[in-house]
């Protein structure tokens, strides 16, 4: 199973845009908030491994 990394990039309603971090890309990934740890917040380092996401 592959990891990679997020950071959160912003929060808007029920869906957060995340950034890559384990590579060079300037693409945002918008996730709903329901997938998420539920104490996220700007700029929080995320983990997603084998189809879940937390926090590192």
């Amino acid at each position: 199973m592959e990891t990679w990394h997020y950071e959160v990039v912003s929060i808007e309603g029920d869906y957060a845009n995340l950034k890559r971090t384990d590579i060079f890309s300037e693409d945002l990934k918008l996730v709903a908030r329901a997938l998420l740890p539920p104490e996220i917040t700007e700029g929080s380092r995320l983990k997603y491994e084998m189809m879940q996401y937390e926090m590192i």
